[in-house]
């Protein structure tokens, strides 16, 4: 996981996977980014292969610490078969996902 500066957002990329393997050093990450910057925090997560329970509850986690100061958490690259996982458990209508414009046109 890398975190990339952009004027008035973050990318935070994430690895290939965001389980209770992986939250121990993600999370702090995440979060530690929420507290530091302004703008939207984007994670990007178009290599992630793994997401478990846990993660989603990273992504949650984040998302309200980010309303909280103000600002918003953007996936950007979910892959499809995350997005399938978002879906199902109606995160998809709760986190913001980024709609990349290859697919909407």
């Amino acid at each position: 996981m890398r975190a990339v500066g952009k004027p008035g957002a973050q990318v935070v990329v994430v690895g290939n996977r965001l389980d209770v393997g992986t939250v121990a050093v993600v999370r702090p990450r995440l979060h530690g980014a929420v507290d530091s910057g302004d703008g939207d925090l984007i994670v990007d997560l178009s290599g992630l292969e793994m997401i478990d329970a846990t993660g989603l509850g990273v992504l949650v986690g984040t998302h309200r610490r980010a309303l909280e100061t103000g600002r918003r958490l953007v996936l950007r690259g979910v892959p499809v078969r995350v997005m399938r996982v978002l879906a199902v458990t109606r995160l998809n209508r709760v986190l913001i996902v980024e709609v990349a414009m290859a697919a909407v046109a």
